[in-house]
Order: structure tokens, then sequence, then C-alpha cells
């Protein structure tokens, strides 16, 4: 896997221009996918707001909290006088958040204010100092580069007249990183070498293509995965398919492929003749009769013979996954009666031949049993599986020490204790055998796997116990259309060209919200073949366009991050002042500009009375509002 660092480039040197012309921040109008309409707007999160983050305070500790809950109403107060320091640990590093957003409680107070940053809560920067304003403000957005970022720590310097020293909100947006590999498993490019795609097949300009993967790496694609079946079978009566795509030898075609787009390149090994995931995972029909040792051996030698093929032909794998979806093991044998698979049918109906012999499927019925046989039973199993998965980890390293290693399983709606058993056990006995991966992956589906909030505790608490590995989603998918439109199990999002995109970034800001960086990467699942982002072309034989969704890949990483609030006070009957220009942060070099702003017009007798009011304004890089305070002669506000 490819990783491309950001610049670090300090606080300090920030620089402050102007910008005299609105094409400094024009960006580039590459022929557009055009089927459907997705509005796809950078990703932003509030970090502060996850349920890992948590805030302390000098003073009035048992309101802390409310100044991270989502909740302008509610605030944290000092107790004293004297303590005015509130300090938000959001859990770990972050390397790309640009914006912090700050609420106080009274409308019409001056606030006077300083916000630094730290990475272990010792050392500081100054990220904004507002000790000396003089300006009624309830509020301020604040721009800052700071990589390696943990800690938030405002401290109130002072208030004007009667308000009390407390703070409503204070908000720390990640953004999504460089590095973040976002990709797809194209295994099926292999079954569409008679389609053409194209970006905009009906335009004069039609974009990239006639290939699907020059439209996938067109669209921001940067990494493929590639399964590899050892002998391709059909799955209801388990002969060899007529023409063995992703197998080994097309496979070799469909790697060179993606390298010469200079795409990263994954290998998955399924160990198995057809599919492998939860529910079926038959051993090659090859290896079915071995006796354990030999099988431990097969697996080794297809492995580190594959990938020097790989290696010999100039397509170096950048990570290798050990297995598909193994969170019940992998290559079934004599164990598939207890654990009771039904599938595939061929596996089932040549049980003489398949499950004849041991192999690395797990005895989860056995978990936590007290019974002496039935733990024996467990804890040989396991035994038997990370045996064969030290063997492919250690075939990796001997024959490709490039690339990394992946493990891939599954969290099952409400089973993440199943899954953090399945890595102690497997963590713990393959490093005993003198092998670690360097990955943990699941995949991510909401229909089986739930909400989208379940998938960032899932991830979290992977990250947190697993602190020294990467952490990937190695697949996910959504659908746009189907069901009415109405939205898959366990997901907000609607079956629309539009849902489609809002669900696949769902899931690339939780990979890129995990504490630490380690979140790493996010797979689309087959994006041209399952829960399609391609459809046909009317009137166009075998010709195929991206919906709008696709642009997901390009559009989610922000290029400018703007200064889009902005809070002042006024008097009643008086109008308020409202900046110019706002400030624009640039996230390739770090450094801050400022962007003229037009406003909309002031409402008439907007300000006849105390209360709130909002406004709109226009700059070259996005929309920004007006938060305006009307103040009584009393200097109170009514909203």
């Amino acid at each position: 896997m490819r990783i491309r660092h950001p610049a670090r480039i300090a606080v300090g040197a920030i620089a402050l221009a102007t910008l005299v012309s609105t094409a400094m921040f024009a960006a580039p109008t590459p022929a557009q996918a055009i089927f459907g309409t997705a509005d796809i707007k950078p990703i932003e999160s509030n970090i502060a707001a996850k349920f890992w983050a948590s805030a302390t305070a000098s003073s009035g500790a048992s309101t802390a909290r409310l100044a991270i809950d989502g909740d302008p109403t509610t605030s944290w107060y000092a107790d004293r006088a004297s303590a005015h320091q509130l300090t938000v640990d959001l859990g770990g590093t972050y390397d790309n958040l640009r914006k912090v957003k700050v609420l106080f409680p009274d409308r019409g107070a001056v606030y006077r204010y300083v916000v630094e940053a730290s990475s272990d809560g010792q050392r500081w920067k100054t990220i904004a100092d507002r000790s000396r304003t003089r300006g009624a403000s309830r509020g301020a957005v604040h721009l800052f580069t700071r990589p390696g970022t943990r800690f938030v720590r405002l401290t109130v310097t002072g208030v004007s007249g009667r308000a009390r020293v407390g703070i409503s909100e204070i908000q720390v947006f990640n953004y999504l990183r460089d590095d973040l590999i976002l990709g797809a498993d194209q295994s099926w490019v292999d079954d569409y070498q008679a389609r053409q795609y194209w970006v905009d097949p009906l335009a004069t300009d039609r974009g990239a293509g006639p290939h699907l993967l020059d439209v996938a790496k067109d669209r921001g694609m940067e990494y493929t995965r590639l399964r590899i079946f050892n002998e391709p079978r059909n799955e209801s009566n388990g002969e060899l398919t007529s023409v063995p795509r992703q197998g080994p030898e097309r496979s070799l075609a469909s790697a060179r492929s993606i390298k010469e787009r200079d795409m990263g390149l994954g290998i998955d090994f399924h160990y198995a003749d057809s599919w492998a995931d939860p529910s079926k995972q038959p051993k090659p029909r090859a290896w079915a009769q071995l006796e354990f040792d030999d099988l431990t051996q097969a697996v080794y030698d297809f492995t580190a013979d594959y990938l020097r093929r790989l290696i010999e032909q100039g397509t170096t794998p950048d990570k290798v996954a050990v297995g598909n979806e193994i969170i019940n093991g992998f290559m079934y044998g004599d164990e598939a009666a207890l654990i009771g698979t039904t599938a595939p049918p061929y596996f089932v109906n040549q049980a003489d031949i398949y499950q004849s012999k041991p192999g690395g499927g797990l005895l989860w019925r056995y978990w936590g049993s007290t019974d002496p046989v039935e733990q024996r039973l467990y804890d040989e199993a396991w035994d038997r599986f990370t045996t064969l998965a030290a063997s492919g980890i250690r075939a990796v390293r001997d024959a490709s020490p490039q690339s990394k290693v992946e493990i891939h399983v599954i969290v099952g709606t409400n089973r993440l204790a199943k899954t953090m058993e399945f890595w102690h056990q497997y963590l713990t006995r393959v490093k005993a055998k003198g092998q670690n991966p360097d990955v943990l992956a699941i995949s991510y589906y909401p229909e089986w796997h739930g909400t989208p909030e379940a998938l960032e505790r899932n991830l979290h608490t992977m990250a947190t116990t697993y602190p020294d590995y990467e952490i990937e989603v190695a697949e996910t998918s959504y659908p746009a259309s189907g069901g009415d439109g109405s939205p898959m199990p366990n997901s907000p999002f609607p079956r629309t060209v539009q849902g489609q995109a809002d669900a696949i970034q769902r899931v690339f800001q939780a990979a890129n919200d995990v504490v630490n960086n380690q979140g790493t990467g996010v797979l689309v699942w087959e994006p041209a073949g399952w829960q399609t982002m391609f459809r046909a072309v009317p009137g166009m034989t075998n010709t195929w366009e991206p919906h709008a969704s696709i642009n997901v890949f390009n559009a989610s990483q922000a290029k400018h991050i703007v200064e889009d609030t902005v809070y002042t006070a006024t008097r009643v009957r008086t109008r308020p002042v409202l900046p110019p220009a706002v400030r624009v942060l640039t996230t390739a070099n770090g450094t801050v500009t400022t962007s003229p702003v037009r406003w909309q017009a002031l409402p008439e007798g907007a300000t006849d009375a105390p209360g709130e009011v909002r406004i709109t304004g226009t700059t070259a890089v996005g929309p920004v509002t007006a938060v305006i305070d009307v103040v009584g002669r009393d200097g109170q506000t009514r909203s």
C-alpha cells in the first residue's frame, strides 16, 4: 500500500495574505460522471463530539462534558473566578485537524481567551489568541495546522460585564488525510474485458476510458485488490469453470493492468476454489485430502510461489490478505460437521473428499465452555487455524518482504465481543508461532454489520486494543437503487445515487477518524458489479458510465477550509459591522489567506428587536454565515 505523507507545517509558519483573484481557488474541471446527481462535500468531522473524546476543567469539572456534547444550549461554567481553563482530550493524535469552533453562552458579551494545541498535554502551541479582543462576539472559528494534535485547551482570560465564564461548545474538526488510501476490490475487471467504460460516454470529450481501471483511477480510486481462487470452480457442482476467472493465471494479467496505471495492488488469497466468506470456507480441491502437515506446507508453497510470479513480472503487491473474512477460520475440513456449514453445495455433497481431513475451521460453539472436552476442541481448532495462517504469513514475509500482511474479518451486528476474542486468540497464537500481521481489517455492510455508529465503535475498539496495527475497512458498498429508495437496514441513507455517495463517504469518515491515524484505508467492493456505481448506457452497446456518486473518491478531501461562521453583536436598531473578508486555509501547504465576502442584504427591520439574526455570504471557496446577536439597551437578547 502506498502511503503519501502530507507536509507537516508548523503553526508559526502560517502566513497571512489577501486573495486578489478568485481564480486562485478555481478547481480543474475534468469530464464529470453525469448519471444521477450527488452533491458531495469534503469530509468534516467534529472529533470533540465523539464518544471517545473527553473534557476536563480547572473548575466546574462536573459540567465540563457539556462543552463538547453538541448542544449549544448547555454550557460548562467555571465555579471559581480564578480558574478559567477547559481541556479537550481527543483520545489520540490526529494529523489533519484544521479548524476549531468556539461558542460562548452569553450573547452580546466580550470574551477574551487563548486556544492552544498539544500532542502530549505538556507542551502547548498557541493556535488563536483573542486575549486582547474588545468586540462583543459569542463565538469564533479558528484555522490551524498542527500534525499530531491530541489535546485542545481554551483559557478564558476575561469577560465583560456580568457575563459568566463558560463555554457552550468547543468543536475540533478533522479532515480526510492525504495518506488514507481509497480504492476498491475490482477482481471482476477480469470478467469485463469486452465492456467499454467512459466517464461521460455521451460527451464529445468522453473523459477517461475505455478500460474500467482508467475510469476508476480518474475518479480517485488509487488502489485495487484482486481475489485469488486456487482453481476456480462452480459453487454448485464443484466443476472447474470453463474460463478460470480470478484464478492465478488470469489475475497476473489483471495485476499488470493495475500496475500499468500506477495504482496500488492488493492480493486477497481466498485459499479456496470458490467464494470464501463467513458462511463458507471450502478447502481447495487439490488440498482437500492432504494430511495436516502437508496442507500447512501447501499454503506456504502456493502463497510464496504466486507472490514470486507477481514480483517477476513487475507487479509486487503493496498488501497481501491471508484469507478472506476469516472470522470463522478457513480451509474447512472434517471439523465442518461441528461448525454446521451447509455451503457451498459441492463441499457438502462431496464430504468424503472435502471433509476427510482436518482443516482450519473454528469451533465457536465451544467458546466459553467449561466442559474440558469442548474446551480442548476449541483450543485445538484455534491451533490448527493459526498454524495454517502463520504459514501463509511466513510465505509473504519470505517471498515479498515489501508487502504488508492483512488479516480480514467481520464484526457482525452486536457481535464485537466475538471479533475481539478472534483478535486475542489469533494474534497471541500467530505471534507465538513467530509471525505477526501489519493490518487488521474488517468488512462493513450495514445490513450485516450494523449502523455507522457501530462501525465507529468497532474500529475504535480494535485500534485502542491493538495500537501497533493499521486498521482498515477492506470491503464496503451501498446500493443506488432498489427498495423504492428506502435505506438499507441499519443505515440512514436512501438507496439513491446521492445516498450511495453519502453512505460510502460515511465509511471514509469513520476510517479517517480512528485515533492516532491508525485508519489507513477503505476499499469499496466490486463497484462495477455489486451494488454498482455504474450503469449500462441506453442505446450504446457494451458501454458503461459511472454514477455521479463515484466522485466521492475525488471530492471527499478538502482543498481549502474557510472560516465559515462569523459571530458579532450589535445594538437594537444599529446596523452590524460585518468583515469584508474571511480567512481560508489551504490544506496542501498550511497557508492561511483571506477571501472577500459578498454578504446578502440585511432584511428590513432585522435589528429592530433583541434576538439573533443570521445572514449568508459567498466567497470564492464556499458559503459563510454571519450570526448577529441583537442586544437591547439592558444588554440582553431574546431568541
